[in-house]
């Protein structure tokens, strides 16, 4: 039995719980990646996650799950080929074919293997698309994971707050995670990479928390210096999280963020 969570999440009407029951979705209106073909590598209709993030619109990631639940790379391999034809033949346009789905989709074991065919598959269907995966970064100091991210064209990785407690605190991670080593791996990757921030408020296990206090943003303005992404996005919740007790961040607080970082000669891109 694996140490990687899940929920069954099935019902609509818990908060959090807006899972995907399929493998490919979409083409789908993204805030950042434009008309995004969604990659579900986890199980429909379940979470499956290294992390437990308050926020995480799929909800809590309490059990164990057995690896024989996630789909084989040959179904996902012919369920996106099947797809990109039928989306060519209707003439419809694909900015960014996206690995995302039910939780962290570097946590399938044929992760890389998958990213390589699909590669080819984009270079044969729809050769403008981008490819990106969203990630955690919870599996980056692995060395086929990290390698499969130098090959595709958008890997976004994500740190919630300069400060390890913080993080911790918000994305409640459920396998071991030490942010300083996260880091050091993201320096190695001379800024080819997307780094991604959820920026909220509120209080979890009775301890209240705000990751855009000033202390907070000198200690994250810092990783974001030193780690040098081609891109920050900044963002905050669009969609209803896993824990009540979490609060939006207003527009121009996220705005006065992106100018700060914009000073470090960094791109950043605030989504409303």
């Amino acid at each position: 039995m694996s140490t990687i969570q899940e929920t069954l999440s099935t019902n609509p009407d818990l908060p959090g719980t807006f899972l995907f029951n399929s493998i490919v979705f979409g083409p789908v209106i993204s805030r950042r990646l434009g008309s995004s073909l969604g990659i579900n590598l986890l199980p429909a209709n379940k979470k499956v996650c290294s992390f437990n993030c308050i926020y995480c619109e799929c909800g809590s990631t309490p059990a164990s799950l057995d690896n024989s639940l996630l789909p084989t790379k040959n179904e996902v391999i012919s369920e996106i080929e099947n797809t990109l034809i039928n989306q060519q033949k209707q003439n419809k346009p694909i900015d960014t074919i996206t690995f995302a789905g039910n939780g962290e989709p570097t946590l399938h074991p044929e992760f890389p293997h998958i990213i390589e065919s699909v590669i080819k598959l984009r270079n044969k269907y729809y050769p403008n698309s981008r490819i990106a995966v969203l990630s955690n970064a919870s599996r980056i100091h692995k060395p086929a994971v990290l390698n499969a991210l130098s090959l595709i064209d958008d890997p976004v990785l994500k740190i919630d707050s300069g400060i390890e407690a913080t993080l911790k605190l918000i994305d409640c991670p459920v396998e071991s995670f030490n942010l300083e080593n996260a880091l050091k791996i993201m320096e190695k990757m001379n800024g080819d990479f997307i780094l991604q921030t959820m920026f909220i408020k509120g209080e979890v296990n009775n301890t209240h928390f705000d990751n855009t206090t000033e202390e907070e943003i000198v200690a994250w303005l810092k990783i974001v210096e030193r780690i040098k992404p081609r891109l920050v996005q900044i963002y905050s919740l669009s969609r209803i999280p896993a824990s009540s007790n979490v609060e939006k961040i207003e527009l121009s607080v996220l705005n006065s963020i992106s100018e700060r970082v914009q000073k470090l000669n960094i791109h950043t891109l605030v989504t409303p």
